[in-house]
């Protein structure tokens, strides 16, 4: 097993990084539910349970890669829904029944947007995640990889906190308060990467796909607000922040769920771009 991961690892590096000797086959397997209609940020659960089952979780991914002698590299994912950061700005969650969090809007104008205070990374929604992550490395052992979790980009975060149809008039109205919100996300979602990295040498910065790489070779994030964005507002408002994420962290990853067919040319400026997981989405209407 430990031979035909550290395989994988180097197989796995050279896919992303060069030089390209064929595609990963990845086995993604369906998992059990969760314990209950929320996640380790919003429900009172203790963190043991949680700890135990995604214990269950990561051993049931070793078995089936093992038995399939996939790509793989099996590794610890204590994931929360899209909600972490922007619920650490002070956003309400959303919980649902069969789906994972979500943040509900905090503002609607721009002067409501400039008043949010960036939180730290003693927020407890921080510290609680973080304490999730470091008892369930201590159960698995030293040396297995664990994952970040659900990570936006600074512009998606920022489209969270602020109510959505709001922020989008906000881009032609009041640009310089977007701005500005996009910043905040970017320095905290930075200082938490950051500190994610000092915490755990064997960290995988890749929330989505189910999927692993070296650290030396970037962040991963996801970016769906570039599907309702032009060539030229993205080029404002979010292009900056990536561009300054792969060079701080030595690359960048982006999943995207949205129609963003558009953005290609402005993804391509990303300075050590290694990968983009497109999740295709058919073109909607054309405006009349």
């Amino acid at each position: 097993m430990d031979a035909r991961i550290e395989r994988n690892k180097r197989f796995l590096a050279d896919l992303f990084a060069g030089p390209f000797r064929g595609h990963a086959i990845i086995a993604d397997p369906e998992l059990p539910p969760a314990l209950d209609s929320g996640d380790i940020l919003t429900t009172a659960l203790p963190i043991s349970q949680w700890i135990d089952r995604e214990l269950e979780n990561y051993e049931r991914r070793v078995r089936i890669s093992d038995a399939l002698g996939d790509d793989a590299v099996p590794h610890l994912r204590p994931f929360t829904g899209t909600e972490i950061f922007a619920a650490a700005f002070g956003c309400p969650i959303h919980t649902y029944a069969d789906s994972l969090p979500a943040a509900r809007p905090l503002v609607r104008t721009p002067a409501e947007a400039d008043r949010v205070a960036e939180p730290s990374l003693a927020h407890p929604l921080f510290e609680r995640w973080f304490t999730y992550a470091e008892r369930l490395l201590e159960r698995a052992g030293p040396g297995v990889p664990i994952a970040v979790p659900d990570i936006q980009s600074p512009f998606d975060i920022a489209a969270l906190i602020w109510n959505k149809q709001d922020m989008y008039l906000a881009v032609y109205d009041a640009p310089d308060a977007v701005k500005r919100l996009v910043d905040k996300s970017s320095r905290v979602l930075t200082a938490f990467l950051r500190e994610f990295l000092r915490r755990f040498p064997a960290g995988n910065l890749c929330h989505c796909p189910y999927a692993w790489a070296p650290r030396e070779q970037g962040i991963w994030l996801s970016e769906d607000e570039a599907g309702a964005l032009s060539v030229a507002a993205f080029e404002e408002f979010c292009l900056p922040s990536l561009v300054d994420l792969s060079r701080d962290f030595g690359g960048l990853f982006m999943h995207c769920c949205a129609t963003a067919d558009h953005q290609y040319g402005n993804f391509l400026r990303i300075p050590n771009l290694r990968g983009i997981n497109r999740v295709f989405q058919a073109p909607g209407r054309a405006p009349p």
